[in-house]
């Protein structure tokens, strides 16, 4: 038999022992943030009728699907078919819209949110409004992969659905500066931005092209720079005018407050007509989340900076949208998210609006290492390992073993005799912090000795003792 030799799909990574624990000490902070804020967890299916997530996230998340083939003979005609042969080449050929029903119809989730508003519809009678939901969770997106993009990773969400309060966005802006906080991140620029303003600046452009068309192009503004996005948008056909006007616009400077007076008297300059709520009404909101951050005492707000080129790229976005850059790191955004209208409207649940986002994990994973910001006790799960030295010394310590796990130390006995050389070395690659002994001498005095792994400091403690500096 030929051996094959062992990989993994493309934009996948398998996770290690020590990997795995930081990953979680990421979603522990998240996890607890979510829950002091009232969310409550939820999970949902890895696949998703190709029916719920298709036309949810514009023609490239769209193209970004990964499509699953359906079961068995998927290219045999159906019972009850008027033709009962083979589908032929020219069937096939006829165009993908055709044909996918018949070789797809479930697809792995391309986010987190789109599916939560699936379940929103489908679980109304029970819900209590407005619904708060947290979901940890893997996504797959069929992308280029790249450092800080996998096709296969993990999201941190919440969601708020049923309200209109800005109160939801504030709290946004809350949480995530507490999740960053926690995680030792300290130089971070959280953005945020309004769909109703970047409405308001199509409009002040005299209505070339499509909005869909603008907030593509402004989305990979930090990508390709101005030239690149000037570029894109006079092939799809606006005017040098309109972009001198649209670069203009979205030039505003100034800290949040000034931002917003500055936009606004750009707008009548712009034309934009006081009795159009679009744009300024996406202002008003803008103001308010920040009149509700300082009641809150939110003393960050040298973080908080309103992007006005910012615009997100998914298209259910409909209010306020938000996006996290990690500054002192070169990495896409670690977090992103917004409010949506009408998403469950989709579904057969109009005006019910929601908001939320969410945290890329292996993205911060990358930035906390690349800083290196895990704890030191962030990779390992044993904190102490009780040394094995011979059939006796194995059975006398058992009772040991299980009084330290009975006081919640993370603890573990080596599972053979052997040399104390072989036995530190495993402490040691393992990143156990503590080993203690207890030989035939330490035992009949009824002592032990306890090491530190780090400093190599060893001295001789009764049981109590140990347990008081492992418990600390």
């Amino acid at each position: 038999m030929n051996q094959m030799k062992p990989s993994i799909p493309q934009g996948t990574r398998d996770f290690g022992p020590a990997v795995v624990v930081r990953r979680n000490y990421i979603f522990g902070i998240i996890r607890r943030t979510f829950e002091k804020f009232g969310y409550a967890p939820l999970e949902t299916p890895t696949l998703e009728n190709l029916s719920v997530l298709t036309g949810k996230y514009g023609e490239e998340g769209d193209q970004l699907l990964f499509k699953v083939l359906n079961s068995g003979n998927f290219l045999k005609k159906q019972k009850g078919d008027v033709v009962k042969e083979e589908v032929t080449p020219d069937d096939l050929l006829a165009g993908a819209k055709q044909v996918l029903p018949k070789i797809a119809e479930k697809g792995l989730r391309y986010d987190l949110t789109v599916p939560f508003a699936r379940y929103v519809v489908m679980n109304r009678g029970t819900l209590t409004f407005p619904f708060k939901r947290y979901q940890i969770q893997p996504v797959w997106r069929a992308d280029r992969p790249q450092r800080g993009r996998y096709r296969e990773f993990y999201q941190c969400d919440a969601d708020v659905v049923g309200t209109d309060s800005l109160l939801c966005e504030a709290e946004i802006v809350l949480m995530m500066s507490e999740v960053l906080n926690g995680l030792g991140l300290t130089d971070f620029t959280i953005k945020i931005n309004h769909r109703r303003v970047l409405s308001a600046i199509y409009q002040a452009l005299g209505g070339e092209g499509t909005e869909t068309t603008l907030f593509t192009a402004i989305d990979k503004l930090d990508k390709i720079g101005q030239e690149g996005v000037e570029k894109e948008l006079r092939e799809k056909g606006f005017s040098d005018d309109a972009l001198g006007r649209l670069f203009a616009l979205l030039g505003v400077e100034g800290t949040f407050g000034e931002k917003l007076e500055r936009l606004q008297a750009a707008f009548v300059t712009a034309g934009v007509a006081p009795e159009n709520e679009e744009g300024y009404k996406g202002l008003e909101d803008l103001a308010r989340v920040q009149e509700l951050l300082q009641g809150f005492g939110f003393s960050q707000f040298d973080h908080l900076d309103f992007d006005v080129t910012l615009a997100r790229g998914l298209s259910y976005y409909t209010g306020c949208i938000f996006e996290i850059k990690i500054n002192n790191v070169n990495m896409g955004s670690v977090s992103g998210g917004g409010r949506y209208d009408n998403l469950t409207g989709a579904f057969g649940l109009p005006g019910v609006s929601g908001v939320g986002f969410s945290f890329g994990v292996d993205r911060l994973y990358d930035c906390l290492d690349e800083l290196q910001l895990f704890p030191t006790d962030a990779t390992t799960t044993t904190r102490c390992l009780l040394v094995n030295f011979d059939a006796e010394s194995e059975t006398a310590v058992l009772p040991v073993l299980r009084q330290l796990r009975d006081a919640g130390i993370a603890s573990e006995l080596y599972p053979e005799a052997g040399k104390l050389k072989k036995q530190f070395q495993y402490a040691d690659q393992k990143g156990i912090p503590y080993v203690l002994l207890q030989g035939s001498e330490e035992r009949a005095a009824g002592q032990f000795k306890l090491k530190t792994m780090r400093t190599g400091e060893e001295r001789t403690v009764s049981l109590a003792d140990a347990l008081a500096e492992l418990t600390k």
